[in-house]
C-alpha cells in the first residue's frame, strides 16, 4: 500500500508555521492509533521497527532510534541506517558523536540528533535535570546546535530546556527542532505515548501530560485474565473442562474397529 506521508522536504517547510505533533510508540496498536489521529511525526527504535510497524505507522513521518551503546563504531550506525530506510524509515535518530552524524548525512540519510538533556549521557551535564538554565549552559547547548548544522543533521530532539531560550535557537536554526519539554518555541512537540494513556512506568517526568488512563484499565484486565486462568484451571481439575463440546467425535462402529485394530497381531 502506498501513503502519502510528510518528507523531510516537507519538515522543513512547515519550519515557523505551525506546531507539529511527535509521539514515541512501541507497539502496533500505538502506531496504528497515531496515524488514525493525524500525528504528524512518530519515534520508534530499531529493535522494534518492522515492515509492519511501517504499515501501521500509515502517513506518519517516522524516525528510527538507533541505539546508543548498542551500535558503537561508524560503520555499525551505516548499516544499522540503511536498513532502517530500507524498511521505510523516513529519517534516523543518532546520538552518537559529530563524526558518526556526518558519515550518516553524507550518505545521504536524514539524521535527526539531540541536544539539551540527552539520557544516555546526562552525566555531562548533572543528571536527569534541565539544560540550559544558565547563559553559558543555554550557549552550550546553542553551540551544540551549530555543530549539528555542520555535520548535515537534519533535526534535533530539544529535551528539558527553557522555554524561551528553546525558542531563540529554534529561530535561528535551520534544524528542525523537536521540543521535548522545552516549551512551544520548538517545531514539533514531542511526547512519549505511555505518558499520554497513563501507563508511565517509572518516574513521569514533568512535562508529560496524561490525557487517558490506561493503567487503571490495565490492571482490571490483568485481574481478569487471572480470574479467567484461576477458572481454567479449577475446571480440568473437576473435569469440567473439556466438555463434549471441545472434543471431536467418531462413530462407534468406526471405533470399534479401531479398538479391533489395536488388538490385532502386528
Amino acid at each position: 500500500m502506498r501513503h502519502n506521508r510528510m518528507t523531510v522536504a516537507d519538515l522543513r517547510t512547515m519550519k515557523g508555521k505551525r506546531q507539529m505533533t511527535m509521539l514515541y510508540v512501541e507497539t502496533l496498536d500505538e502506531a496504528r492509533a497515531a496515524a488514525v489521529a493525524g500525528i504528524d511525526i512518530l519515534s520508534i527504535i530499531d529493535p522494534l521497527w518492522t515492515p509492519e510497524m511501517r504499515e501501521a505507522a500509515g502517513d506518519c513521518f517516522v524516525q528510527v532510534g538507533l541505539l546508543y551503546g548498542e551500535l558503537v563504531t561508524a560503520e555499525d550506525y551505516l548499516r544499522a541506517a540503511h536498513r532502517a530506510m530500507r524498511i521505510g524509515g523516513d529519517a534516523v535518530y543518532c546520538a552518537a558523536g559529530l563524526g558518526t552524524i556526518q558519515a550518516l548525512a553524507e550518505e545521504g540519510i536524514p539524521v535527526i540528533s539531540h541536544v539539551g538533556l540527552i539520557p544516555s549521557k546526562a552525566t555531562w551535564t548533572g543528571g536527569f535535570k534541565a539544560v540550559g538554565k544558565t547563559a553559558d549552559s543555554a550557549l552550550s547547548v546553542w553551540r551544540h546546535v551549530k555543530a549539528l548544522e555542520a555535520a548535515g543533521a537534519i533535526g534535533a530532539e530539544l529535551e528539558v530546556v527553557p522555554d524561551r531560550v528553546a525558542a531563540e535557537i529554534s529561530r535561528r536554526t535551520p534544524l528542525i527542532m523537536l521540543s521535548m519539554g522545552a516549551g512551544a518555541g520548538g517545531d514539533a512537540q514531542y511526547l512519549f505515548a505511555e505518558d499520554v494513556l497513563g501507563c508511565t512506568r517509572g518516574h513521569r517526568p514533568r512535562h508529560a501530560k496524561v490525557y487517558r488512563n490506561f493503567r487503571v484499565e490495565y490492571e482490571r484486565l490483568q485481574r481478569e485474565r487471572i480470574a479467567a486462568f484461576r477458572e481454567f484451571a479449577a475446571d480440568v481439575a473437576s473435569g469440567a473442562y473439556p466438555a463434549p463440546e471441545h472434543v471431536v467425535g467418531i462413530d462407534d462402529r468406526e471405533f470399534e474397529a479401531f479398538l479391533n485394530g489395536l488388538d490385532a497381531p502386528a
